[in-house]
């Protein structure tokens, strides 16, 4: 005997859906297994965004030579401040940029003096 026609339709309609968690199970593993973003080429440039009282991303890896640029998105304004006071911008206020250009190796990291809990770190290394 054959099956009601409801449960014929169901039949596709529930590996569809199958189908769809595996794929988004499968690009949220894919997501988190990334790592963070890096600059491997000397004269490269890399954003960092201030967002919602934080740096995105908040670690990053560069090569000597790349610029990285803060950009200030929220409606509070931000500094970008190292830790060993190599670099430090001025007050930014919403859209405002400040950019540094890291030509030696090493970890820097850095906070907004403004909000010291907002921190980030810049890793220098040869590709």
């Amino acid at each position: 005997m054959p099956a009601p026609r409801s449960l014929r339709r169901a039949a596709p309609l529930a590996a569809s859906a199958a189908s769809l968690v595996l794929l988004v199970a499968a690009v949220g593993f894919a997501t988190r297994a990334l790592p963070a973003r890096a600059a491997t080429v000397a004269g490269a440039t890399l954003d960092v965004a201030i967002t919602k009282f934080a740096f995105a991303p908040k670690d990053i890896t560069v090569a000597p030579g790349t610029k990285v640029v803060w950009t200030n998105h929220d409606e509070a304004p931000h500094t970008v401040t190292s830790s060993d006071k190599s670099f430090a911008s001025k007050g930014m206020d919403t859209d405002d940029t400040y950019e540094h250009t890291f030509d030696r190796e090493g970890d820097f990291g850095y906070i907004c003096t403004v909000h010291p809990f907002m921190t980030g770190v810049v890793h220098v290394r040869k590709p």
